[in-house]
């Protein structure tokens, strides 16, 4: 059913089942997305009562200060209450609240709550007996916001701007936006940003117009999203930066000095839409564009709508690891048009985006190349599990209740999503499973979804009461489950003969093929990487580096790889790598397992360890910080 909004319309905003539509706009309305009201759909990490009164749309105006590295100014929110209510709350953590009034003027009392650790604050707004449309309030970001990296020129390409980016997933946006902070509370939103005159920024919104002169040498910014989002997809970037067009519909913005190598590795996008578009329906979202940001990022991509945030560390020279690029993309259908309610969902997200970005990948690079990339995901899963135990909670799907967002295990929710939905694929037939993914796509788009809703459709519109088929896919267990179910789809044995073959010879007498190294892929050279003796002396490594040339790469999937293996034996020759590795890059994926590793090496690690963090450490962004102080039990004391 499609309604659209009106006045009378509110009240069943908050008894909206799961199987109906979003509102839809007609020309000049915004689309209001439906609340799930379900206890599966509850989500922990958030103050909000969006059943009571809930945020619709986000009008940002604001100013970034590169000397206070701050951001302030005001955000208009659009308000939808029920009847009787007296009041909206909102999710902050640290900012700082002048004021709160409607448009025309007159304040309203708030209240801001007791901080909860990994939550925030509730931010309270009376409204008396009326709930007005709008609210405006007047705030500056929270001081170190952790959803916002400042960067020094130093740390940058060119070594003449400051830089900004922001985070925001899972729950950090709530540092520099006041608003609900949940990914069940879609939001369309509108921004302008005023930033030093020399700067360019870029946001997830489609730009509007060129910079405007806002005096004080400043230009101001504007950008518009007009489809509902969940508000962890606001984002923002602000730099020295500039644009190269890819395609009809893509680009790709990135400091000067570095402009031309990151568009050359992603000559391929163009050809990645039409695949994705081919197999899922219409990219719904306009443009298509990406931003290659400083190392200091700490995630690989961020899928932030029309402006994908990337690492420069995808960057090999060789398109290799442009399966980063297929990933996020690919989350323009699942994740961004169909986001989970909660974060114990996040399997809906990064499972299926993982899936189709395999899809994606065997469309532009072929077969081989996704089979190879299938099969590092299974052998992750396998590596987790054995890791925490099959019968760990965290090893299923659903993430266990009251589980930080920044605490899951990743393998449970990307790969062991994959592997599940590959499954599904190969007990179906692709000729049936293809058509039901795209129509859940269209059924659920600009929705949030659930777990549930997610098998209730396989069984109505694929199952359909085929007992032996709902009894084969084995679904319940697949996502509540722990550990791999045992119809899990296995990995072609052929993606890595050959590799596994020279594992093998190395293992039993040391042979090294240098030819055969330099002829397969990169993911072929990261399974053998994997699969060598994690015991090895100073001998075997010297020779495995120079053999190789592991050291000379320019895949830095591989110089990770290769690091790992090396500070796991101690090898003092790529300490200085190491170092030169952690003191350059703020990838978190690269970052925290290195630090482990030289955890757990005691003594000789720890030696290595806590001086190049205290040097290194704020140059990272707070996530990266976070998972390593964790993993050296720092005390900033």
């Amino acid at each position: 059913m499609r309604i659209l909004f009106s006045a009378a319309a509110a009240a069943s905003l908050f008894s909206l089942s799961a199987c109906e539509a979003p509102f839809q706009s007609e020309a000049g309305e915004r689309m209001v997305a439906p609340i799930l009201t379900s206890e599966e759909a509850f989500d922990d990490f958030t103050f909000a009562q969006p059943q009571v009164a809930r945020v619709t749309h986000v009008a940002l105006d604001l100013a970034l200060d590169f000397e206070e590295q701050d951001v302030s100014g005001t955000a208009t929110l659009d308000i939808l209450a029920a009847d009787g209510a007296g009041e909206i709350v909102l999710d902050s953590d640290g900012l700082q609240v002048e004021s709160v009034a409607t448009v025309s003027g007159e304040a309203l009392d708030w209240q801001m709550g007791e901080h909860v650790d990994g939550k925030g604050e509730p931010l309270t707004i009376t409204f008396g007996e009326a709930a007005p449309e709008q609210i405006v309030v007047t705030y500056t970001s929270a001081p170190e916001a952790e959803a916002l990296q400042w960067l020094s020129p130093e740390q940058t390409a060119g070594g003449a701007h400051p830089f900004l980016f922001s985070q925001g997933q899972a729950i950090l946006n709530r540092t520099w936006i006041p608003t609900q902070d949940s990914p069940g509370i879609r939001q369309s939103w509108e921004a302008r940003v005023t930033a030093p005159e020399e700067l360019n920024v870029v946001m997830s919104g489609i730009i509007q117009g060129e910079a405007e002169e806002a005096g004080e040498g400043r230009h101001a910014f504007a950008f518009r999203m007009d489809h509902p989002v969940a508000p962890y997809l606001i984002a923002i970037a602000a730099g020295d930066i500039t644009f190269r067009e890819l395609g009809p519909r893509s680009g790709v913005w990135a400091e000067p000095a570095m402009i031309e190598e990151a568009a050359a590795e992603l000559v391929d996008t163009e050809a990645m839409i039409d695949a994705a578009e081919g197999l899922y329906g219409d990219y719904r979202w306009g443009r298509y564009d990406m931003i290659v940001l400083p190392p200091a990022f700490p995630y690989g991509g961020m899928e932030n709508p029309v402006m994908t945030f990337l690492t420069p560390t995808f960057i090999a020279g060789d398109r290799s690891n442009t399966g980063l690029v297929a990933h996020e993309l690919a989350h323009s259908w699942s994740g961004n048009l169909v986001t989970y309610s909660s974060w114990r969902d996040g399997w809906l997200n990064e499972g299926v985006t993982s899936y189709i970005e395999s899809r994606i990948s065997e469309e532009v690079f072929g077969t081989t190349r996704s089979e190879q990339e299938y099969a590092l995901s299974y052998g992750a899963l396998v590596d987790m599990v054995e890791d925490k135990g099959a019968d760990n909670p965290v090893t299923a799907m659903r993430t266990p209740a009251g589980t930080s967002p920044f605490d899951t295990a990743g393998e449970a929710i990307y790969d062991k999503g994959t592997v599940f939905l590959r499954t599904v694929e190969g007990i179906i037939g692709r000729e049936r499973f293809d058509p039901w993914l795209r129509q859940w796509f269209d059924a659920h788009a600009f929705q949030p979804a659930t777990s549930e809703m997610f098998i209730a459709d396989l069984r109505e519109n694929l199952i359909q009461g085929d007992e032996e088929l709902e009894e084969a896919l084995m679904l319940e267990e697949w996502i509540y489950g722990t550990g791999i179910p045992a119809n899990a789809a296995k990995p072609d044995p052929a993606a890595f003969a050959a590799v596994d073959a020279a594992v093998a010879a190395y293992a039993a007498d040391g042979t090294l093929d240098a030819e055969s190294w330099h002829g397969w892929s990169a993911a072929e050279q990261m399974r053998f990487l994997r699969e060598v003796p994690e015991q090895l002396d100073t001998a075997a490594l010297e020779e495995l580096n120079e053999t190789l040339g592991l050291s000379q790469t320019g895949n830095n999937e591989i110089r990770f790889l290769w690091l790992r293996l090396a500070l796991m034996n101690d090898y003092d020759p790529a300490v200085p790598e190491a170092e030169e590795f952690l003191s350059t890059v703020g990838r978190n994926k690269f970052v925290s397992p290195l630090y482990q590793v030289l955890a757990d090496r005691g003594d000789w690690g720890m030696a290595i360890a806590r001086p190049l963090y205290t040097s290194a450490r704020p140059t990272y962004h707070a996530y990266t910080r976070g998972s390593v102080d964790e993993v050296l039990d720092w005390d900033e004391s």
